[in-house]
């Protein structure tokens, strides 16, 4: 992976990782296809076994105690499919990576408790 300052955003590292669809557009309509499968396929597999993860615990942890991410997760799975679902959390965590190597911070559970919107 190098560095996160390497990449100019999330995005970039998950666009780096093949975390992203590919598109064929043309004439202003917009086709998104398959996840492109660039980068690293090793480290594209441990995001996608570690989203299958946080979407077996989302389910299993009941509504009074999830936090922001678990509830995301458990609508996303309302209304996508199950693949589609993993490669959404696999690209979120990858985008939380790179928050936590660029700005040189640990994982901290709770930082979601100092959101302008929470409070």
């Amino acid at each position: 992976l190098g560095s996160a300052r390497e990449f100019k955003n999330g995005r970039q590292l998950a666009a780096w990782l093949g975390l992203v669809p590919t598109q064929h557009s043309s004439g202003g309509h917009a086709r998104l296809g398959t996840i492109s499968c660039r980068g690293d396929a090793y480290l594209r597999t441990l995001l996608i076994q570690g989203a299958r993860s946080s979407l077996q615990r989302a389910k299993t942890v009941s509504v009074e105690k999830s936090t922001p991410e678990q509830i995301w997760i458990r609508q996303l799975a309302c209304r996508m499919p199950f693949g589609k679902v993993l490669v959404a959390i696999a690209n979120k965590h990858a985008r939380q990576l790179w928050a936590m190597l660029a700005h040189e911070e640990s994982y901290d559970a709770d930082a979601w408790l100092m959101h302008p919107m929470v409070q």
